[in-house]
């Protein structure tokens, strides 16, 4: 039975290596088809024109890769089985491994290729979970005195309620004693009120106002202390009324029931509004912000698309799931969403230059951070809760007007093979039709199906987009430098010239820059210059890191450029709002910044002059 396996087993090996064997064959028999088959001379297949190309130091290689290519015909050391020979490898520009192939070649390969473009990409990120209570419009009743239940009016959970209902009928010794209190304090102020001193009158009118307040502090209502008063008589039972309008979701006491101060009654849930709370993947965090509009969909109402927006991203990542909570505030006024459905969410973005989020709807809007539906076109305060508007931009948007951003550079999903480390694509040399070009870009992240390319690749060049993978296993036969080869590459790639700002991403404005240590490094915006100052080395190794290399700096003083954003907010100035100083004109953003501008006018001169800011000359002025 031992020799049957033995057999078997044999038999099995033998066939997976022959299978292997013949699969190197027909690779290396398309290889050789696509460089036009003969050795030394490349031949049209249509005008039939051949040229004598330079003759290559000779490869020979293991068909079972078990090292790498030698110089030597013979036996592989490894495996015993013959070297055969590969072509040497074709290089452009900076050592860049090629390709060439018949158009048959490219047919049988299904190359395709598309080009490289500018535009903005839409990520569509989708989210999943569940209705729960809005926690701020969620209200749990407790006995404020000690005493016994005598009588519950909402009497099962689930019972819709408005505020201002009778929900228990409460007994208290304590109530009794400090509605006696009151009583007695206004029948000692009526006598007083005929008293010849003033202090006995202030004295008892103190009185009566501290049974009032005790009262009060004790859970009974305005209109149930002026109940008292108008009876001039204690009440041997309070009644407890609904704080809010909602639904009964716990009943903790009983009748009968003795309670102590603290004791829970009753919660009670507003479901006007409820919170939806989504889980968000590590990998999508880049497209999420606080105020997006979601969309989401549920079983029980298949088609219909409920809208609100998000208004808290959860700090602390769940480990377990790799996930980060998403809030979203929905208003509900029909009550058809209920806690604990189950829902499925989108959330749409659109990217800008430097992977930001553009929002056209939020642009130069004012923002409540804590109610995103409070959204008002000037600064103020929100509606509900009091604290000072933010501008969108603050939260992460895009700063300038979207008409002005430019469109990132794009490239579709399936055209770069990622290593981990690497991202290498395979470009179409321009003017040699069928000679396929390797190059290391640096990749954004990924937004729907499509990269965003940070380096490497112009707007207008062709990338593999179909194929890719074969042009680098045809390359790595042939002993090329490929995708999973970087280590074989001699010389470095020429150094890029700076293109984009390296604290944002965005596409440089050669009017702002600052030099430093010899070298002009430029931005976007001034801010980022002042981020810049405080970690210059991050960003130069950065640079560094990308191929960039940096411009001289003159030998002259500092150059200056005039002004775009306000010294105070930050945003883009508005040329109609400006104050003048001392011979100057600066300008702003909105009326409130000048304000803040001439209560310390020295702070923001100092920074604009530190982020090279040329004022203009007041017109008229003698300057």
């Amino acid at each position: 039975m031992t020799a049957l396996f033995t057999i078997l087993r044999w038999i099995a090996l033998t066939t997976a290596t022959l299978a292997l064997l013949l699969s190197v064959f027909l690779l290396g028999f398309w290889i050789g088809k696509s460089n036009g088959g003969g050795e030394g001379v490349a031949a049209d297949s249509e005008t039939g024109d051949t040229r004598k190309e330079p003759e290559k130091k000779k490869k020979y290689a293991c068909s079972m890769f078990c090292v790498p290519p030698l110089d030597a015909p013979g036996k592989c050391p490894v495996c015993g089985m013959d070297m055969v020979e590969v072509g040497g490898e074709d290089t452009g520009p900076g050592n860049a491994p090629r390709l060439r192939t018949s158009e048959r070649a490219r047919k049988l390969a299904e190359i395709r290729t598309t080009a490289v473009e500018r535009k903005f990409v839409t990520a569509v990120i989708r989210m999943v979970g569940k209705v729960d209570f809005d926690e701020t419009r969620k209200k749990t009743l407790t006995a404020w005195v000690p005493g016994r239940i005598d009588r519950l009016y909402a009497d099962y959970t689930g019972l819709e309620v408005k505020k201002g209902d009778d929900l228990a009928s409460l007994y208290s010794p304590d109530l009794i004693s400090a509605q006696e209190e009151l009583v007695q304090a206004l029948k000692a102020a009526k006598d007083f009120e005929k008293s010849t001193q003033p202090i006995m009158k202030k004295t008892a009118r103190d009185m009566v106002a501290a049974a009032r307040k005790k009262l009060r502090n004790l859970g009974l209502t305005r209109d149930q202390v002026a109940a008292v008063e108008a009876s001039g008589r204690a009440s041997d039972h309070v009644t407890i009324h609904a704080p809010l309008s909602g639904i009964v979701v716990d009943k903790n006491a009983q009748e009968g029931m003795y309670v102590q101060t603290g004791t829970r009654i009753y919660t009670i849930a507003d479901l006007s509004w409820v919170w939806v709370k989504l889980d968000a993947y590590e990998s999508d965090l880049a497209w999420i912000r606080y105020g997006q509009q979601v969309e989401f969909e549920t079983e029980a109402y298949p088609g219909d698309v409920f809208r609100g927006r998000i208004a808290f991203i959860d700090k602390v990542l769940t480990a377990r799931t790799r996930s980060v909570k998403v809030r979203v505030s929905v208003a509900n006024p029909d009550g058809r969403l209920k806690p604990d459905m189950f829902v499925r969410a989108r959330v749409r973005s659109r990217i800008a230059t430097g992977g930001r989020v553009m929002d056209p709807d939020l642009a130069g809007k004012w923002i409540s951070p804590r109610h995103p539906e409070i959204i008002k076109d000037e600064a103020g305060t929100c509606d509900k809760c009091g604290i000072d508007l933010v501008r969108a931009e603050d939260l992460g948007y895009v700063l300038m007007d979207p008409s002005k951003i430019k469109a990132p550079l794009v490239i579709p999903a399936s055209a770069p093979l990622i290593t981990g480390k690497r991202a290498v694509v395979y470009v179409e040399v321009e003017g040699e039709a069928g000679v396929f070009e390797g190059r290391e870009i640096g990749l954004g992240p990924r937004a729907g199906d499509s990269y965003l390319v940070r380096w490497g690749l112009e707007e207008g060049e062709k990338v593999v987009v179909n194929g890719a993978f074969k042009i680098d296993s045809a390359i790595q036969i042939r002993a090329g430098r490929s995708m999973m080869n970087p280590e074989k590459e001699s010389g470095t790639a020429a150094p890029r010239k700076q293109t984009l700002c390296p604290v944002s991403g965005n596409d440089i404005d050669e009017g702002v820059f600052t030099d430093h240590e010899g070298k002009r490094v430029y931005f976007c915006c001034p801010h980022c210059i002042k981020k810049f100052k405080s970690d210059p080395d991050s960003y130069l190794t950065k640079m560094e890191d990308q191929g960039i290399e940096l411009e001289d700096a003159p030998e002259t003083h500092p150059q200056t450029h005039s002004q775009t954003h306000c010294p105070v907010m930050g945003n883009e100035i508005q040329k109609e709002v400006f104050t003048d100083h001392e011979g100057k004109r600066i300008y702003f953003c909105c009326p409130p910044c000048i304000e803040k501008f001439k209560a310390d006018p020295e702070k923001y001169l100092k920074k604009m002059k530190e982020d090279g800011v040329r004022l203009e000359d007041t017109p008229g002025s003698d300057r």
